[in-house]
C-alpha cells in the first residue's frame, strides 16, 4: 500500500527518526501504519491562525467538506519544532524567513487537529491537502480553506497539513510525544467528534494571545513609531525601503514589536534563497493519482 508517490521521500523517510517512532508505536499497538496514515491526517493551526481567530471558521469548513475532528491538542511551538516539521523544505528558506518564523513561533501555542474523512475515495491527507489550498496566495481558489480564512499572505498562511500518508507518520511523531500519541490513538477509537473541544481549546489560546492586525500599513506605522519616525526619503509603499528599515533595526538590535515585524517582513523580505534545490518537492493530489486507475 503506497504512502507516497515520491521515491525520494521513501528513501529519506526510511531513516527518519520521527517516522521510525510512529511506525514502531503503531505496530506495537496492532495498528497498521499504512492504514492509519491513509485514514487520518492532521491540521496544524499555526500561531497566526490563533491571532486571526480562525479556529471556528476552520471547524465549519472541515465539517462542510466531509472531515471530522477525532482528536485535538494545543502544542507548544519553538524554533526546533519549526525546523523539524519543515526539515526537508527549509533548506530553500531565506535567512529572513527563518528569522520571522522564529518570531511567529513565540507568539502562541498551536492547535493540532487529528482529522478523519467521511469518504475513502482518496487518502485523507491527500484530500485535506488539496482542499486546504496553496501556500502561494495567487494559486488559492474559492472553496479552499486558506482562501476562506482570507489572510492572503505567503508566510502567514495560518494552516498546515501533511501532503500524503508518509508525512502523516512523520508529523504524528513531531507533534506528539509517545504518551500523547497513545492517548490520541485511544480517543480515535471511540469515534467521537472533538470539534467542540477544539473550539474550547481555541478560545483558551485566544485568551492568552491578543488579536492583531495583519495589515502591512498598520505594522509599518507601529515600527516607525518605535524607531522615532521614517528616515529621509523613505517611501512606505516601497518594499526595498521597508526591508532596509527592518535590516537596519536588526543590525542595531532595536527592540521592535515582534508581530509588526512578522507582518511587515512577510510582505517585503525574501522568502526563498533561490540558490539551493528543494530536497523533497511538494506532493499534490495530481501526483498521487497519476498513473493510477
Amino acid at each position: 500500500m503506497p504512502l507516497t508517490p515520491q521515491s525520494a521521500k521513501v528513501d529519506a523517510y526510511v531513516a527518519d527518526t520521527y517516522v521510525q517512532e510512529a511506525v514502531t508505536q503503531l505496530e506495537s499497538r496492532g495498528v497498521d501504519p499504512a492504514v492509519f496514515a491513509r485514514k487520518y491526517s492532521m491540521l496544524l493551526l499555526k500561531p497566526d491562525a490563533i491571532v486571526a481567530r480562525a479556529v471556528d471558521k476552520t471547524l465549519v469548513w472541515l465539517r462542510d467538506n466531509g472531515f471530522r475532528v477525532v482528536a485535538v491538542r494545543a502544542v507548544p511551538v519553538g524554533r526546533h519544532f519549526v525546523r523539524a516539521l519543515w526539515y526537508f523544505a527549509w533548506n530553500i528558506a531565506s535567512p529572513e524567513r527563518r528569522r520571522i518564523a522564529d518570531l511567529l513561533a513565540a507568539v502562541s501555542d498551536a492547535l493540532v487537529l487529528v482529522i478523519a474523512s467521511d469518504t475513502d475515495t482518496m487518502p485523507t491527507p491527500v484530500r485535506l491537502a488539496a482542499g486546504k489550498g496553496a501556500t502561494n496566495p495567487a494559486k488559492r481558489h474559492p472553496g479552499e480553506l486558506r482562501y476562506l480564512l482570507g489572510r492572503h499572505n505567503y508566510l502567514l498562511n495560518l494552516v498546515h497539513s501533511p501532503d500524503d500518508p508518509a508525512d502523516v507518520l512523520r508529523e504524528f511523531a513531531i507533534y506528539f510525544d509517545e504518551r500523547t500519541r497513545t492517548q490520541i490513538l485511544t480517543e480515535i477509537n471511540t469515534g467521537r467528534d472533538r470539534s467542540a473541544l477544539a473550539s474550547e481549546l481555541g478560545d483558551h489560546l485566544y485568551a492568552l494571545t491578543p488579536a492583531r492586525s495583519f495589515d502591512r500599513a498598520t505594522a509599518l506605522e507601529r515600527i516607525l513609531t518605535e524607531i522615532g519616525g521614517a528616515p529621509p526619503g523613505f517611501d512606505p509603499a516601497c518594499d526595498a525601503d521597508c526591508a532596509r528599515l527592518l535590516y537596519q533595526a536588526w543590525a542595531q538590535d532595536r527592540p521592535l514589536d515582534p508581530w509588526s515585524v512578522i507582518v511587515l517582513g512577510s510582505h517585503v523580505l525574501p522568502m526563498r534563497t533561490g540558490t539551493q534545490p528543494q530536497t523533497l518537492p511538494p506532493v499534490t493530489a495530481h501526483d498521487w493519482l497519476k498513473d493510477r486507475p
